[in-house]
């Protein structure tokens, strides 16, 4: 009965593809099952429930500790799933390895954060003819045949990019720097992530508005903590007047902090720092005054691809690109807002 939905779904979705413009530093993680070989069948136990294997990126931030144990709580047995997880450690190798395992193991839906945008259209057509539904969380994939995945779930990058351009505009006006030369860096994320390409693009289109800005380097620190601060530590003997950096997610914001104040800079005030994700350690330190703002990348997708696969599981159509709420968080607010935070 499963397999006759599973297969219903796809077909579903491949109508819904064709009218449709859519079918939508770290932690360390406490990860739940991997896909080793002593889970890779289904028991008795399982039949009525429905499996979902999630390729995940890794744990490189503190956002990606809360994104996986959204999926770790919200797919549980009490919910009538079981979650088969997989941590990639970075490498779309891994993350392939997992997806055929997944495949092997006939789960019900697979979920993938893909590591970057390309190189899944082999992986993603075995799990297509084999009836498997693919939802992508978080980061988008660049594929010839969008059928190949039923839906993306996660925050609008190029978004979240023209919104730090924003606030850093009103935040300049606001201290009468507006007419300053004003001198930037950027430590971008991993190269070729959606969340990397999406912040970088929305802070390019943005720049030619502000004459008076120079970007005086990009380069990744593959959104660690501590290959932040060593290509923070790069750009501060390179560059003797640095104004602004953006972090293209907190935990690199953390290291470029301890990189600022290592060399007697005071963060937060002889140099801005602009971040994403706005985790509740962003939060803290927007309090302690070492950060000026953090732009919100929701990573609590795990009730939204629930809300989904029941969809599916009902026949129901889903949009193909299902965007997260998400905010801008000054530090101003900080102290107001971080007893709310819930990653």
């Amino acid at each position: 009965m499963k397999r006759f939905k599973k297969v219903l779904t796809v077909l579903l979705a491949g109508v819904l593809t064709m009218s449709l413009w859519g079918c939508g530093g770290a932690a360390k993680q406490t990860a739940s099952e991997p896909a080793t070989e002593s889970n890779q069948d289904k028991t008795a136990g399982d039949k009525d429930l429905i499996v979902v294997g999630y390729a995940q990126v890794g744990a490189e931030s503190d956002w990606r500790t809360a994104n996986t144990k959204s999926f770790q709580t919200t797919f549980v047995e009490k919910n009538g799933y079981k979650l088969i997880f997989d941590d990639a450690q970075q490498k779309q190798e891994n993350q392939i390895k997992a997806i055929r395992n997944f495949i092997q193991q006939d789960v019900d839906y697979i979920v993938l954060a893909p590591v970057v945008e390309t190189g899944w259209e082999t992986v993603l057509g075995e799990a297509k003819e084999a009836g498997i539904p693919v939802i992508l969380s978080d980061r988008m994939i660049d594929v010839s045949d969008d059928s190949l995945y039923t839906c993306w779930v996660g925050g609008n990058f190029i978004k979240e990019g023209e919104d730090a351009v924003a606030w850093l505009s009103d935040y300049l006006d606001k201290q009468g720097r507006s007419d300053e030369q004003i001198n930037i860096v950027t430590l971008q994320g991993t190269i070729g992530s959606s969340a990397q390409v999406g912040r970088t693009k929305g802070v390019e289109d943005k720049m030619p508005e502000h004459k008076n800005w120079t970007m005086l380097d990009r380069q990744t620190g593959e959104f660690t903590q501590s290959k932040g601060q060593e290509v923070m530590e790069s750009f501060l003997k390179s560059y003797d007047d640095i104004d602004v950096v953006i972090a293209e997610n907190d935990n690199m914001a953390f290291g470029a902090i301890d990189a600022i104040k290592a060399a007697g800079k005071v963060p937060g005030k002889d140099i801005i720092i602009v971040s994403f994700d706005a985790v509740k350690a962003a939060f803290e330190a927007m309090i302690a005054g070492d950060m000026n703002v953090s732009v919100e990348c929701n990573p609590l997708h795990g009730p939204r691809v629930a809300e989904i696969i029941q969809k599916l599981e009902k026949g129901e159509s889903v949009e193909k690109i299902a965007y997260v709420d998400e905010g801008v968080f000054p530090a101003e607010t900080a102290a107001d807002l971080i007893g709310s935070r819930l990653y």
